[in-house]
């Protein structure tokens, strides 16, 4: 499969290249899973949507444009879904510290137990013998994609027919997707897991198989587990409670800032840079922040490529910083002589504990950080408290507030 560029010149193209597909062919072909090189019925721009190389207000217009409100309903929908995992997430940040301590603590196990060592590996590497899941593990690995479908699949069959811990699943998944987003891939996780929606979990059937992949894989209904109850018992609480979104400071015109550009918007260029005393401007890789073990090799390469696209769209010749000890930070602000980091808002995820761990550095120096925050996450977002439905009859008004404004 060819691998994505990451620019945005390259996510319009394949933006324009799909828009044909967006209406009644996506709502018949969605769930089919034709194999790497294959995916004709699905759009693939997720990894420049991640990254707002190509923006979800961008993909909805065209789908609407081109197909109207009735025959775009589910690519529409489809694009909604990930800014309500966001706001989910936004809602419910427990749900994100429980999934990174637990992560940290399954690595710890992993660390000691040789068995379950061995059977991760067996599945990572695509050695499990199941041949569907196997094809899936090296699809992953290979090309940094899988079809929306086979991850569920996946998901499940890690879970519950190899037993192997869900957070492990989840850590594999966001060291190698190029779409990698710590909401959508977290909560879809927990959605499999029956954690998401209490009572639920996702049952990876072989007829179901069968019939999305158009026969190129035929497991047998023994090769799977039945799967009659999720994981609640992990969470014997049940759901964290919704919390406030956080407020949002945005930048002040007449202090002395300092830019800073990360994969959460490489749309800069859409904000009041003008309005603003801007000192200096610096790219932040943080890809690295994703999991304890390494992230691949094409995850960063294709975060470094969209973070000079970014840079060079906005018309700046940025310092490039790496999250690691987060003090950087505050001594690139106070070089620049800012007062102010201005940034795109930064969703819960790996990135915003890491600006959180810099907060008191850069408060030791009389630096505050400010955000912008895009309408399209301010109109989802207060609904997205509890399932999809919530912000599924929202839709018209969230469409009417941001792509027909």
């Amino acid at each position: 499969m060819h691998r994505p560029i990451a620019t945005r010149a390259h996510g319009l193209e394949r933006l324009e290249n799909f828009v044909p597909a967006m209406g009644r062919r996506y709502a018949n072909g969605r769930n089919h899973d034709r194999g790497p090189g294959r995916h004709k019925d699905v759009s693939v721009l997720s990894p420049y949507v991640r990254r707002r190389l190509v923006t979800e207000e961008e993909v909805a217009a065209a789908a609407l444009a081109a197909h109207g409100p009735e025959n775009a309903e589910k690519f529409v929908q489809e694009v909604i879904w990930r800014g309500y995992f966001k706001g989910w997430l936004e809602r419910r940040p427990q749900a994100w510290t429980r999934y990174a301590e637990g992560v940290r603590a399954d690595l710890e196990t992993l660390d000691l137990d040789r068995r379950l060592r061995r059977d991760v590996g067996r599945a990572e590497e695509g050695r499990t013998g199941l041949a569907c899941f196997d094809a899936w593990a090296e699809e992953l690995v290979e090309t940094g994609y899988l079809h929306n479908h086979a991850r569920m699949w996946f998901a499940s069959i890690w879970i519950f027919t190899l037993e192997l811990p869900w957070r492990l699943g989840a850590d594999f998944f966001y060291r190698h997707l190029l779409d990698g987003d710590a909401a959508s891939n977290t909560l879809g996780w927990r959605w499999v897991a029956g954690l998401h929606t209490r009572g639920k979990p996702y049952r990876a059937q072989a007829w179901n198989i069968a019939k999305f992949t158009g026969g190129r894989f035929t497991p047998r209904e023994r090769d799977l587990a039945e799967v009659t109850e999720g994981l609640e018992a992990e969470e014997p609480d049940g759901l964290p409670p919704v919390q406030p979104l956080r407020e949002v400071a945005e930048p002040d015109a007449h202090a002395p800032a300092a830019l800073l550009i990360t994969d959460e918007d490489c749309r800069v260029e859409e904000f009041d840079l003008a309005g603003l005393d801007i000192r200096g401007t610096a790219t932040l890789s943080a890809s690295n922040l994703r999991s304890p073990r390494p992230v691949a090799e094409a995850v960063a390469r294709f975060e470094a490529d969209a973070l000079a696209d970014a840079a060079a769209r906005a018309g700046v010749s940025p310092a490039r910083l790496r999250a690691d000890h987060p003090d950087l930070l505050a001594r690139w602000a106070a070089e620049a002589g800012a007062t102010q980091i201005v940034t795109p808002y930064v969703t819960r995820g790996p990135l915003h504990d890491w600006l959180m761990e810099a907060r008191p550095a850069l408060e030791a120096r009389g630096i505050a950080i400010r955000e912008w925050r895009r309408d399209w996450d301010s109109a989802i977002w207060p609904h997205a408290t509890a399932g999809f439905f919530k912000v599924k009859k929202k839709i018209p008004q969230i469409l009417e507030r941001t792509v027909e404004a």
